[in-house]
Order: structure tokens, then C-alpha cells, then sequence
């Protein structure tokens, strides 16, 4: 909306320059209604891109986890920096695909899901083989800042391009001015939600260690409690991250083979409605995201094993 007032008063301000005051009262009743829309349409978006919303936030929390709490904020401010650079690429992009190549955006999402479904993998056999290997030796692998980051950014890459196309969806048949203007706020907008977030939970440690520091016997209590729930917020916000990635992966490719929603639909007791088809459908999501990701996994660790063997 600031955008708007900003074009609105630019509009005026050329007007009264022209000195046409009757053009000049129309133009700004056009531009109140166009801005109007623009509203409209970004919130719609904003609904439907809402579940994605709440993966995004789970899978950067805990892509962020385990660097040293004296880096926690540094890390988040790296990885949102990485975030709007991959949206000033993305909105364009996307806007350039779905103008002169409107078949391609499809692909490349199920790409994309593909990518976040190896990831995913990847995590669990860390956590289920390599971890076992590090409590043996009593040894923890360090963690790498500038690999958390980079993993966090192109994991960020994949969930906004998601977001991105979804709200395109929803402008496709506004003019390109409009499209713009919605596609860079929800960026901007989901950015500055998704990190100031995930900066909120890494610091939760420090604000239970604040507010048990203060005179208040509620505030203590609070803090305390505080303390006591951060370590196991991060745990389960690991594990919901990486669930995440299968049902994200999953989803997109889904959605990209011809006709597998449709029959996904017709096989399900309520055909697509109520709580156990909703229930269904996220497991069938996560199953086909995470089969994909061991299968990607077995085939870049044999080409691995080819090249150590070469």
C-alpha cells in the first residue's frame, strides 16, 4: 500500500503540473480504484500461499539451528539477505517464463520439489547412519556457517519460487503493472514475516534468560518456562522442517504428473473433502517426497561411488 500512496501522489503531482484539474480528479479516482485491486488481489494471493507459508517457516528455523548462539542473528540476517536476492531474480524470472514460456514454470517447480525431496533425504539418513557414527566416537561434526547459509538459501529459493508462481496464478489475467506491484509486496512482505520469525524462535533462549533475570516472580516463572521449551521448539521444529520438505516435494510433484491429483482424489473416502481426506493427502504427499528422495540419493551416491572407483 505504500507503493500505492506513492504512485497515487506521483500521479497527482503530474497532473496538477499538466494543470488539467478535471483529468487530474480522474486520475486519482482510477488510481484509488486500481489500488483498491491490487489490495484485493494481494490478499487473495497471501491466502493461498499461506501453506506454504507455515513449510517455509519451519524448514529456515531449522535450517538455521546448531551455529553458535553468538552467531544465531547473523546467521538469520545472511540467509534473509540471500532471500530478497532470490526474489529480485525470482519475480522477474517468473514473470518472463509465464509471459513468453508458460510451459516451462511447471518443470521447473517439479525440479524444485525434486531438489527439496533429496535434500530431505539426505537429513534423514544423516540423522539415522551418520549421527549413530557420531555419538560412537563421541564427536559431533562441526557446523559449517557458510554451508548453513547456503543450504538455507537454496532452500529458500525452491519454497519462494512456490510462493511466487501461486501468486502469479492468482494476477495472471491482470495487466503486467498490477502484477508487479503484488508479486514484489508479498516478497518483501513474506521475507521480512518468515525471518523476523525465525529470528524471534533462535532468540528464545535469551529472552527466557532475560525475563528470569528480572524481579517479578511471574516474569521468572515465564522465563523459566521459557528455557525449558526452547531446546525442545528447536528439536521438533528440525523435525517438522524436514517433514516439510517431503510433503512440499511431494506436492509439487504430484501436482506435476498429468492426472495423479485427479486420482489421487477419486480413491480417497470423501473424495478430496473433510478432515481424513486432508489427513490422507498429506501423507500420500509425504511418501511420494520422500521415495523420490531416496531414490535421488541412491543415484547420485552410485554415480559418487563410480567416480571414487575411476
Amino acid at each position: 500500500m505504500a507503493a500505492g500512496s506513492l504512485l497515487a501522489l506521483l500521479d497527482d503531482i503530474a497532473s496538477v503540473l499538466d494543470d488539467v484539474a478535471l483529468m487530474s480528479k480522474t486520475a486519482v479516482k482510477g488510481s484509488a480504484a486500481t489500488f483498491d485491486d491490487v489490495a484485493v488481489l494481494g490478499k487473495t494471493a497471501m491466502k493461498k500461499t499461506s501453506g506454504v507459508l507455515g513449510d517455509d517457516l519451519a524448514l529456515n528455523a531449522q535450517q538455521v539451528t546448531g551455529v553458535n548462539p553468538d552467531r544465531e542473528l547473523p546467521v538469520v540476517w545472511a540467509v534473509a539477505k540471500g532471500s530478497l536476492l532470490n526474489k529480485a531474480i525470482l519475480v522477474p524470472a517468473a514473470l518472463l517464463i509465464s509471459y513468453f514460456v508458460p510451459w516451462l514454470i511447471l518443470p521447473l517447480l517439479m525440479l524444485g520439489g525434486a531438489f527439496l525431496s533429496f535434500e530431505g533425504a539426505e537429513k534423514v539418513i544423516h540423522t539415522f547412519f551418520h549421527k549413530g557414527k557420531e555419538k560412537q566416537t563421541g564427536q559431533a561434526a562441526p557446523v559449517d556457517e557458510k554451508t548453513k547459509i547456503s543450504g538455507a538459501v537454496r532452500t529458500d529459493f525452491i519454497l519462494s519460487a512456490e510462493i511466487i508462481v501461486i501468486s502469479l496464478g492468482v494476477v495472471s489475467s491482470e495487466p503486467i503493472m498490477t502484477q508487479v506491484i503484488i508479486l514484489s509486496v508479498i516478497a518483501l512482505l513474506i521475507t521480512v514475516f518468515v525471518y523476523g520469525l525465525v529470528a524471534g524462535i533462535v532468540k528464545l533462549d535469551d529472552l527466557g534468560l532475560y525475563l528470569s533475570s528480572l524481579q517479578s516472580s511471574i516474569a521468572q516463572k515465564i522465563g523459566q518456562g521459557i528455557l525449558w521449551l526452547a531446546p525442545y521448539l528447536m528439536k521438533l521444529l528440525s523435525i517438522v522442517g524436514t517433514i516439510a520438505m517431503f510433503l512440499v516435494g511431494g506436492s509439487i510433484i504430484l501436482h506435476g504428473i498429468p492426472g495423479a491429483e485427479h486420482w489421487l482424489e477419486s480413491v480417497l473416502p470423501g473424495h478430496g473433502t473433510g478432515m481424513l481426506d486432508a489427513i490422507l493427502t498429506l501423507l500420500v504427499h509425504f511418501v511420494v517426497g520422500l521415495l523420490v528422495g531416496l531414490v535421488i540419493v541412491a543415484v547420485v551416491s552410485h554415480f559418487h561411488k563410480k567416480e571414487h572407483a575411476a
